[in-house]
């Protein structure tokens, strides 16, 4: 069992950036796929960005170019870092962990909020 915990959310005016943190209470080595999901109102989760143990990236497109995920596995932190905020970029932020790439994730952490004001 491992928990996850994320900060760094808060309130960015558009244009502005934020960078998300999600501490795991263990190892997140056994962990191939390391991921950001988000949840706007009324919208299902979709997933943001994942990265696997060797370094391996995924984005989705809405996102390519002004976020990047990156993990630490001493610390067993992962991160996002978000730039160019956008008004459509506001949800819920979740920090997932899955032991296969392609895999659903096994854990979830709380979810923090991220708020873009246009």
């Amino acid at each position: 069992q491992v928990q996850l915990v994320e900060s760094g959310g808060g309130l960015v005016e558009a244009g502005g950036s934020l960078r998300l943190s999600c501490a795991a209470s263990g190892s997140i080595l056994r962990f191939n796929n390391m991921g950001w999901h988000r949840q706007a109102p009324g919208k299902q989760r979709e997933l943001v960005a994942k990265i696997s143990l060797g370094g391996s990236t995924f984005y989705r497109d809405s996102v390519k170019g002004r976020f990047t995920i990156s993990r630490d596995n001493a610390k067993n932190t992962v991160y996002l870092q978000m730039n160019s905020l956008k008004p459509e970029d506001q949800a819920v932020y979740y920090c997932a962990a899955a032991n296969r790439w392609d895999s659903s994730p096994d854990y979830w952490g709380q979810g923090t909020q991220v708020t873009v004001s246009s």
